[in-house]
């Protein structure tokens, strides 16, 4: 485990305390937890912008496929 020292604004330090007054886990494990989520939530985004970024790139050749599949005269 890496230790890290934190500079924490007054008012979400206060807010923290009084949260973990009212839950039974230790300051340090709430922090862990909270950045976990955090990490969670950030790569979530990194990857829906890379996928909006990958299906704008192929939106334009998708439709030229599709426009050429209609095209295809299917009566035998």
């Amino acid at each position: 485990m890496k230790t890290v020292s934190l500079k924490i604004d007054d008012s979400i330090f206060g807010e923290t305390e009084k949260i973990l007054s009212h839950i039974s886990i230790p300051r340090n494990r709430y922090i862990n937890e909270a950045i976990e989520y955090y990490n969670k939530v950030q790569k979530r985004q990194i990857l829906e912008k890379r996928l909006k970024a990958e299906s704008s790139l192929v939106k334009k050749d998708s439709m030229n496929i599709l426009k050429d599949f209609e095209k295809i005269d299917y009566a035998d």
